[in-house]
């Protein structure tokens, strides 16, 4: 069989950018999880405020207010769930690390069994063992990716995620309420179920568009889910017997 020819070191490296770049700027599923969250909260807080009153000015006060502090606690929650994946991961790298120092036999034996286990044998296989515990960098890398199933964390795209999640968050508040500053409320409450009816259906199925799956099974799965929690706030101020009456 003839020898494949090797790309060269600068269209390697090209590729390897790009695949960087398509494995870490995809802020999808943070523009997602912002975007249905707020639009689901807002929804449900005009739902429910227009069980308990008719007023246009307090319902529009009472979602602006959610929309500041539902936005900034999402980014926070985002941010500080990362920060403390990172520190589990410090702390199982320092664990790993410790180990290698005081039973290297063991934890050389175990990269071994990891390599045969995926199909390495004989000389090959024990190069392979030479070359990752000769130097402890890379053997403890190898060990927190291929045992432990844990990558690390990058702080910076962290922060852009947090960031991403937090202005999507208040975007999904504001697309229910829009329809408050232009009719009725009566008419507005109407115009904002269709409205973010429409949107959730919209975000749904551009997710699996961009992804896989099916456009309009994850457009009606997201439709269905976001309007029955929305519509829980109505149904708990109903139960209450609060009327707008």
């Amino acid at each position: 069989m003839a020898e494949t020819e090797r790309p060269t070191k600068e269209e390697f490296q090209r590729h390897k950018n790009e695949e960087e770049q398509h494995k870490r700027e995809n802020p999808l599923r943070d523009v997602i999880l912002g975007g249905q969250d707020g639009l689901v909260n807002a929804l449900g807080i005009i739902l429910g405020v227009s069980a308990a009153t008719s007023s246009g000015k307090i319902l529009v006060a009472a979602v602006i207010a959610a929309t500041f502090a539902e936005s900034l606690s999402m980014g926070a929650v985002a941010y500080t769930s990362a920060l403390s994946q990172k520190a589990y991961y410090d702390s199982e790298k320092s664990k790993e690390e410790e180990e290698i120092e005081k039973t290297p036999k063991m934890e050389a034996e175990e990269v071994r069994q990891i390599y045969e286990n995926k199909g390495f044998k004989g000389k090959v296989l024990e190069e392979i063992v030479d070359t990752i515990t000769s130097d402890k960098k890379l053997w403890v890398d190898t060990m927190m990716r291929e045992e432990l199933n844990l990558q690390k964390v990058d702080t910076k795209q962290v922060l852009k995620s947090s960031v991403i999640v937090t202005i999507s968050t208040a975007i999904g508040h504001i697309i229910p309420l829009l329809p408050f500053f232009f009719v009725l409320p009566r008419t507005g409450l109407i115009v904002s179920v269709i409205l973010s009816a429409v949107v959730l259906f919209a975000v749904g199925a551009y997710q699996a568009i961009s992804l896989v799956g099916s456009w309009w099974k994850s457009g009606v799965r997201m439709l269905l889910i976001g309007l029955a929690a929305a519509f829980i706030g109505f149904f708990i101020a109903k139960l209450f017997n609060v009327s707008s009456a």
